[in-house]
């Protein structure tokens, strides 16, 4: 069975190591901050000093950090993974980055000869603890192919765009939609509030028409605000932002709008709070009835 090694083991990063474990891999685990690894080590996860360290024993290597730069640091750094990472291993980066980074390191692991992939990930805390994540991968088809087995224990289903970036870009453009629709129950509600209507009629119906996962996720949030957080304020903004840079010259009114709701809940201290809290729903729907 191949080693795996998880670089950054945040919400989905330690999700995706559990559920190797739990499958028989041997896993690596490394995090900036090495105190959150108790629990990975408890259930069998081998800690490491560097990525380095990480990549050197390692067939399968994810780097799940949180941005551009941490990412850059861990796979550029002499301690990094591409001062570790042997010849033949599988090079994946996990987290969500921008465009420019992506095609960079795509690049620079072409040049050392070591087959590299982006697949981000979809699903949120559940999915990365439940092994049901929605993968979004790009790289060589043919060596996808061999990797895809490989996937199963953290992954429901796995989309293939195509070429190196493919996954990334695709990520991009979900994150800015499920985005929008998660701002826009938020002002549906309002309104409806507003209006005097029945809020969890209105909530409800919303749930069936036009319904959808993000739909979903939102109302459940406004009944039911989550007691962990799955998918944070900062990240999202983060994300929009990468996605504005990738937008390019095209008009994104839509997307812009979206990204100054996120950088308002910033503003408003909800950085580390779940997403769907930028709704200012994230104390009770009474509050705002």
């Amino acid at each position: 069975m191949k080693k795996i090694a998880v670089v950054g083991t945040g919400i989905m990063g330690a999700g995706m190591a559990t559920n190797y474990l739990k499958h028989g891999y041997e896993v690596r685990v490394w995090n900036r901050s090495p105190e959150r690894l108790g629990p990975l080590i408890a259930a069998g996860a081998i800690a490491v000093a560097t990525p380095k360290e990480a990549a050197e024993k390692s067939d399968i290597v994810f780097d799940v950090t949180a941005n551009d730069e941490s990412s850059r640091t861990v796979w550029l750094e002499g301690d990094g993974i591409l001062a570790g990472a042997q010849k033949g291993s599988v090079l994946i980066a996990s987290g969500t980055f921008s465009i420019p980074w992506t095609d960079e390191l795509a690049a620079e692991c072409a040049k050392r000869g070591y087959t590299h992939f982006d697949i981000p990930l979809t699903g949120s805390r559940m999915g990365a603890e439940g092994g049901t994540m929605i993968l979004l991968a790009g790289g060589d088809k043919k060596c996808f192919a061999d990797l895809e087995p490989d996937l199963k224990p953290i992954s429901q289903k796995v989309y293939y765009f195509g070429k190196n970036g493919s996954g990334m870009r695709f990520k991009l453009i979900l994150n800015m939609l499920q985005a929008i629709h998660v701002a826009g129950l938020g002002e549906a509600l309002r309104i409806a509030t507003a209006s005097g209507m029945d809020v969890q009629a209105v909530g409800a119906a919303l749930a069936e028409r036009p319904g959808g996962v993000i739909t979903n996720l939102a109302w459940s949030a406004y009944q039911n605000p989550p007691q962990q957080t799955n998918f944070a304020v900062k990240w999202i903004d983060k994300d929009l932002h990468y996605a504005q840079d990738f937008s390019g010259a095209l008009p994104t009114p839509l997307l812009d709008g979206v990204t100054k709701h996120f950088d308002d809940a910033l503003e408003r201290g909800l950085a580390e709070k779940d997403w769907t809290s930028s709704n200012n729903f994230s104390d009770s729907p009474q509050d705002e009835e």
